[in-house]
């Protein structure tokens, strides 16, 4: 369950690395997988800095930085959920995928295991990008 100031890992390769919650869209008190949250980023890859090189090339723009408020779809919890079959998963930690306004991801890779939740609240694209969901 995913509420006020819970810090999440990002799985994407949008830039961020750590974000936290400042909200949820569906004003309910927890979010769970699946949900949209609103999020600012609290730690950023430093992508933007310049290679050993030095050259021009080198150069890679980040897609967000540190204090960027992005909306995020959960992708786990470390909170049980128990499915219509009656498995129960739960994960090890709290985790989102940064999305923008429109619902596309920002990223274009998303790095381990999402639930398959994302499937029953229609958020397909998030789940081919992954490369393993449970």
């Amino acid at each position: 369950m995913i509420q006020l100031k819970t810090m999440l890992n990002c799985i994407d390769n949008s830039g961020a690395t750590v974000v936290e919650c400042i909200a949820n869209m569906k004003m309910k008190r927890h979010a769970r997988i699946g949900d949209r949250i609103i999020v600012v980023v609290q730690k950023s890859r430093n992508l933007g800095e310049t290679g050993p090189s030095g050259g021009a090339g080198s150069f890679t723009a980040a897609k967000v930085r540190r204090g960027d408020i992005r909306h995020a779809i959960v992708v786990r919890t470390t909170k049980k959920v128990q499915r219509p079959d009656g498995m129960v998963v739960k994960f090890d930690d709290n985790a989102c995928a940064l999305i923008g306004k429109n619902g596309e991801p920002i990223g274009t890779r998303i790095n381990g295991v999402v639930g398959s939740e994302l499937r029953d609240k229609k958020w397909s694209k998030i789940l081919s990008l992954a490369s393993q969901h449970v």
